[in-house]
Formats: C-alpha cells, structure tokens, sequence
C-alpha cells in the first residue's frame, strides 16, 4: 500500500515540477528530494532503485553539457536536419512576414492575461470621427445601392467626384502628400459604415487604401516616387489597381507566369534601360477604370545588363495605365455585384527601370512586398466589409422578426427563429471583437500576418454564415431583389469575400497553423535557424539550448493540458474575477491542449506537414477560435464590462471554445497513430470538451435583438441608420421603436376577438369597432393604424413591369 501510495506522490511531483516549468538543476533537486522521501517513506527497494537510476540518467542528461551534446543533441539535429520541409523562395519570404503578436501566447500555452488587460483601445481622433460624421454619413445617405446594382452597373459620376474631393482614396496617405494620415482603425471604421449602405460604394474605398500602389509607395517607394504619386492617388488624380492573379498563378501566386525581361528601350525620346513586359492579369478591381497600376512579374535579365544573376524574382512597378500595349477597360461581373473588376493584358509593354518601386534596390524584393502589406491590409478591409455586413443583420433582421407576425407572434419569438438570431447577434460579437483587438495592434505598429489570414478567413466565413441566417429568418423578402430588399446582396457578394486576398480553403488548411506553428511558436523558427548556420559549433551549442527549453515547454504544456483540462481550467491563475475570471481559465486550458497538441503533431508528421492539411486545419480551427475568445473578453473589458453584454460575451465564448475544443477532438479522431491521437484526447480532454452554447443562453441573446436596447446598439454601432420611412432600413427602426408600445393594443385587441366582444372585419372597421367598444381610445387606434400601415410596408417586396427586368447592353 505505501508504495502505491508513493508512487502516486512521485507522480504528482513529477507532473508538478512540468507544471511549473522549474529549472534543470531545480527540477532535478526537487524530484530528487520527494524520491528520497519515497525510499525512506517504504517504497519497494527494486522500484526505488529503478527510479534512482532514472533519476541518475535524468541529472546527467541535464547538466552533463558536453556528453549530451555529443550523444544526444548531435543525433537529433542531424534527424532535425533531414526532416525540415524544403521551403520555396516564396514560402521563405511569406514566413518572414510580418511580426508576431498576441499569437505566440497561445501557442505558449500559458496566455499572459495582464498583458491583453493592458491592451488600451483608443478611440477614434476628432479629425476621423468628424470625417464619419460628415463626408462618410452624407455619402451613405446618397447611395443608392438599388440604382448602382440593377441600373447604373456601377456608382454614380458624382459619387466617384466625391470619393475624391473628399479624400477617400487617400485615408492612409499621410498628410504630407495630401491624405488623411488616418488609424488603420478610423480606415476599418469608414469601410464598414460604408459596406452597411453599399457593397459596390466599399468596396471602391476600400482597394485604393488596402493592398495597391499607396500602400506599396508608401512603405518601399523611392522618393521621387512618393512625391509624384502619393499627392495624385491622395486626391484621386490617379485611380490605382493592383495586377497580381492571373489565369495560371490563383492561389499559387508565387508561380507567376507574367515575365519582365531587362533590356534598352525608348522612353520619352531617351534610350534607356527597363523592362519589356508580357501579362495576362484577371479579377483586377478597379482594373476597368484604373489610370495607375501595380504590376506583379517575374524579372529576367538574360543578357545580365544589370550585372549578376539572370533570374532576378518576381518584382513590382508601376504602369500608366496608358502605357503602350497595355489593354484594359474590360469588365468582369462577380456574381451580379457591380464594382470595378475586370482584366489586365499588356503585349511588348516598356517599362524604365525607375518605374520598378523602391527603383533598382526593389529589384527582386517583390513578394516580400506582397506578403508584408498583405500581412497588414487583409486584417483591415475584408473583415471591415464582413463585420459591417454582420451589423447590418443583427440589427435590421433582429427588427424584421420582432414585426413580422406568423399565428398571432412576432416570429422572434419562435425557437427555430431565435436559435438563428443567436448566431446572427453572437458571431456579430465574435467578429467586432476580433476586428477591434486586430486594429488595436496593428494601430501599435504590429504587422500580425498569422492573426491577419486568422481575420480573414473567420470573419469572412461567419460573415457568410450570418447572412445564411438572415436570409433563412427573412425567407421571401430576402429572396426577392429589389429596393426593399436589403439582405439579398450581401447574400450574393459574400462568396467574393471568401474568394479573394488568400482563398479561404488556402488560408485555413496551409497558412493559419502552417505559417503560425514557425513564426508564432516560441522555439520552432530559432531552432529551424540554429539547424542551418554554417558553424557547426554553434549550430549544436545553439540547437542544444533550444532544445532544453522546447523540450520544458512541452512537458509544462502536457502537465498543465492535463491539470486544467481535469479541473476544467480551475487551477490557471487568472486576473480576471467571477464569470470573466472563468472564461480565462477555460482558454488558458484549451491553449496549453493546443500548444501540447501542435509539438507532438510537429515532431510526428515534420517536414511532411504542409501535405497533411487537415491536420493543420483543424490545429489552425483550434488557434483561430482561441483568439477570437481572447479578443471577445477583451472587447468586453474595454465596454466597461456592462451586464447587458453578459449574452453576447458568453455566447461568443461557449462558441469559440466549443469549437476549438471540437477540432482538436476531431484532430485526435484522424491523427495519424490512431492510439496516439486517443492518447491525447485522454490526456488533454480527460473529462470531456466544453460545449457550445445552450438553448437558454440563445434565447437570451435572441431577445437583445428584438428590442431597442444599449446592449444592441453597442452591438451594432458603426454601420449607418436612416430612419427615413422611404427607405426599408429606415422602416425597420421606426417600427420597432414602437413594438413594444404597440403590443399592448394588439394584445387587447386579440383579447376582445377572442372573447367575441369583437367581430372579426377589415382593419379599418375592426379598429372603429374597438373604439366604440371602449377596447382602445382613439390615440391608440390610430398608433396602431399607422403600425400596421408601417409593417405592411415592410413586408411587402417588390414586383416589376416585365419589361423593365430587360438589362440593356
């Protein structure tokens, strides 16, 4: 007995000195303390032998440097050598991109929670917070997206003059050169406003300020570039585009088959050196009326005029528009939404090398250029226009099924109905939350390029989902296009959303955890560094530390997978207090499971991971949904932490926990060693995964949408609100101001149908009849006249001429 006892004990200690990741010589003095316990304590004499063996071998293989270099951190490196992935010149520079943020907390698996607390979001400056309230707010009240969509085919001329005038296409340029010099969060802000009025009018906002020529001269330009370009695309002089895809070079951009080859030529009058270009470009915005574009190609210099290498990498310049050979003009219709896309072709095109950004030094340097804006603009754009779209549906549709009435009830009230309206008003949670703590860090000077493809693709695909709902909850009048219908576009654009800047299938099953487990994991990259210096010495030396270190933080991840996932996250000391405080324990649980799971996957597949997608999915799920729970509690704290929000805060966090918890368990169900992947689920779920959110809890968030409240706005702040009666969103905030109030009459109303004190009749005659019964005064006959007159209108949808529908070419 008292050896099971003990044995228990060295257990307990051993998974405690993990734990708390305790130095060598610590780690070693303590087991060798409680083992030495355990000898005099009646533990049997061949079993505390064994373990003084072990514990022998444990403390040589700690502290004897030299010997464990040569006989054991020497073999593991040579391993560690022949298994590193082959890496592309592209795949290099995409690792190298960006920097690394609230990321590598998680993959450490002990989440610094102060560090997120002291997070401070900053609001808006005066000058972009005026620029929302004027030009922004008096665009959207002009947008027509009916017009722009079925009639025009594209924004109006004098919407285009304001774009410019007020400075639209020059948010990010700094003042200076003529632009706004705003926040990437006053940026965020303005496109989201936009996108709850008209896609088409955002997206036209969003490219010239995203990943184009401003952003590309504003980083590497030259001087001379900066100061002739920078002032024309602040004011609109120049409309950019940027050229990269191309018919054979998609989601495998690195592949590009447009070549630029080094030669002499003429240019205004003058021999000299540049490039003579060939390409075939397509899904280029704004390409049809861009007068500026940025050329992505690959460089050759056969006859080495520039001296050096033949293949010089895929670089970047920028071409006139009406440069010689260059054909443009064409349009593309992506899926019957109307802003500016269309093909690029250029035949014997001349280029002078100045053209080429950042000049000669540029050569080259391309797709780190590429990457590195990317890294930073597809966090902004993107999710902006998905977030603003999910706004658009907690709100508007949260008021369609508060007045619309199916057998006598609001069809809020309806459980199937609320189920959807919880995903709808909790993904909305989930995806602001996510977007401001994304802003706040690039705001700070971070370039997050693993958070950033997180961004995109979750809030891309739950904007999808939100708008699946909210077509679901407004059946036909989400189906039938029109002037009232403001839901059914945004149906239609939000595969365009997934598609482009990183293809959402690219994105979750090779970049998220592909790209985050080197950059974002604490040893990975050093050690991949450290396996490919020259000298060997200090290749091992090195590689001999890191490993010592990667190896404690595997086995401090597995213990506290273990404890935590025992307790359900109880152990993790937290800041955080009651509900909050919970939540944050929850996390710390579920990111020492990911941070365990993503070393044994790693050591298992190796260099074979970026053909094992599904397992880097699923660990990718894992990772994203994490995040999005960090960003939920810190969205909360930053509110104030209102009771109201309390809903909306759990519902995001049973959600992302849920669902991180789920693709591990799905992980473990198809790893690779069936027994191994039932090891961790035992080890890392030992008493089962957290669950989504509940019946109660959907309700609750359900019922925030169907009434006027704090807690709705907050939720929905930013997008733009007509309360004009002209106008379907406008329709919907008057009537459900007055739902409530309403109620009250259509409840005595029915009362008295039912008790036969009324007769059944037309609207008109049923109201004269309740007046006359004293069931309702004449003050609520006529509000509820006007009510009913008002929900008509709402839930009417539009029908045409049929010659109308014809389109004209």
């Amino acid at each position: 007995m008292n050896t099971l006892v003990w044995i228990v004990v060295l257990l307990l200690a051993g998974s405690g000195v993990a734990y708390r990741q305790l130095g060598r010589t610590p780690a070693v003095a303590v087991l060798g303390g409680v083992l030495l316990l355990a000898t005099l304590g009646g533990l049997a004499l061949w079993l505390a032998l064994a373990l003084w063996l072990l514990w022998a071998a444990l403390a040589v293989l700690l502290h004897a440097d030299d010997w464990r270099r040569a006989y054991v951190t020497g073999p593991v490196l040579a391993f560690y050598r022949r298994q590193l992935p082959t890496l592309s010149d592209t795949e290099r520079e995409a690792m190298q991109a960006g920097s690394v943020w609230w990321e590598r907390e998680l993959f450490s698996g002990r989440p610094d929670w102060q560090r997120l607390q002291d997070f401070a979001d900053r609001p808006l400056r005066d000058d972009e917070q005026a620029f929302l309230d004027g030009p922004v707010e008096r665009l959207c009240a002009r947008l027509d997206d009916w017009r722009i969509t079925h009639t025009d085919a594209d924004l109006p001329a004098d919407v285009w003059q304001t774009l410019r005038d007020e400075g639209f296409f020059g948010l990010l340029i700094p003042p200076e050169y003529g632009g706004k010099g705003f926040s990437h969060r006053a940026h965020s802000a303005v496109v989201m406003k936009i996108a709850s009025r008209s896609v088409t009018a955002a997206i036209t906002v969003m490219v010239p300020n995203s990943l184009g020529p401003g952003e590309l001269l504003r980083h590497y330009g030259t001087k001379a570039q900066k100061d002739h370009y920078l002032p024309r695309l602040a004011r609109g002089q120049d409309i950019p585009c940027f050229a990269l895809t191309g018919p054979r070079a998609g989601s495998d951009a690195g592949a590009l088959p447009d070549v630029g080859v080094v030669c002499r030529g003429q240019h205004d009058g003058r021999d000299v050196l540049g490039v003579r270009l060939n390409f075939d470009k397509r899904y280029i915005t704004l390409a049809p009326v861009a007068t500026l574009i940025g050329l992505a190609f690959r460089l050759r210099d056969p006859d080495r005029l520039l001296g050096g290498e033949v293949e010089r990498g895929i670089t970047v310049l920028l071409l006139p528009a009406d440069t010689p050979g260059v054909e443009r003009g064409r349009r593309h219709l992506p899926l019957d939404v109307p802003f500016q896309n269309g093909p690029i072709v250029g035949r014997d095109v001349f280029a002078p090398l100045e053209w080429i950004i950042g000049g000669e030094a540029g050569i080259g340097r391309g797709w780190q250029m590429l990457v590195s804006c990317l890294s930073e603009g597809r966090g902004i754009s993107l999710p902006a226009l998905s977030t603003g779209v999910a706004k658009v549906a907690a709100r508007h549709t949260g008021a369609y099924a508060r007045v619309r009435e199916q057998f006598g009830l609001p069809i809020g009230r309806f459980e199937g109905v609320q189920e959807a309206l919880a995903r709808i008003g909790g993904r909305c949670y989930q995806m602001d939350a996510a977007r401001r703590l994304t802003l706040y860090g690039l705001d700070e000077g971070e370039r997050p390029a693993v958070l950033t493809a997180i961004l995109k693709y979750q809030l891309t695909e739950r904007g999808r989902q939100v708008v699946n709902d909210a077509m679901d909850v407004q059946a036909g009048s989400g189906v039938m296009l029109g002037p009232r219908n403001f839901m059914g576009r945004y149906y239609q654009i939000m595969p365009v959303a997934i598609t482009v800047e990183g293809a959402n299938i690219l994105t979750r099953n090779l970049i998220v955890f592909g790209q985050g487990a080197v950059r974002a994991h604490p040893y990975l990259l050093d050690e991949m560094q450290a396996a490919q210096e020259d000298d060997a010495g200090q290749a091992l030396e090195r590689f001999d530390r890191l490993l010592l270190a990667h190896g404690a933080h595997a086995l401090g991840n597995a213990a506290r997978g273990f404890w935590l996932g025992l307790t359900r996250g109880r152990l993790a000391q937290v800041p955080g207090e009651g509900e909050v405080g919970r939540y944050q324990q929850r996390v710390a649980w579920l990111s020492a499971a990911f941070a365990f799971t993503a070393d044994v996957t790693l050591l298992l597949v190796g260099g074979d991971l970026k053909r094992r997608e599904r397992l880097s999915a699923r660990l990718g799920d894992a990772l994203s949904e994490l995040y999005l729970a960090c960003a939920a509690l810190w969205r909360h704290q930053q509110a104030g932490q209102p009771a109201d929000d309390l809903p909306l805060l759990r519902w995001a966090l049973d959600d992302s926990l849920g669902r991180a918890a789920a693709a591990l368990d799905d992980l473990f169900a198809n790893y690779p060693k069936p027994w191994l992947g039932r090891l961790l689920r035992a080890l890392l779920l030992p008493t089962g995964r957290p669950r989504g959110p509940d019946d109660a809890l959907d309700h609750q968030v359900a019922e925030l949408l169907l009434a006027p409240g704090e807690a709705r706005d907050r939720l929905t702040d930013g997008i733009y609100l007509s309360r004009d009666p002209a106008e379907a969103t406008g329709r919907l905030e008057l009537a459900i101001e007055q739902a409530d109030a309403i109620a009250l009459a259509q409840r005595a109303l029915r009362g008295a149908l039912k008790s036969g004190a009324l007769v059944a009749a037309a609207d008109e005659d049923l109201l004269a009849q309740a007046q006359a019964a004293g069931v309702l005064d004449a003050r609520q006959a006529e509000l509820l006249a006007r009510y009913e007159a008002l929900v008509d209108e709402i839930i009417a949808v539009d029908a045409f001429p049929a010659d109308s529908l014809r389109r004209r070419a």
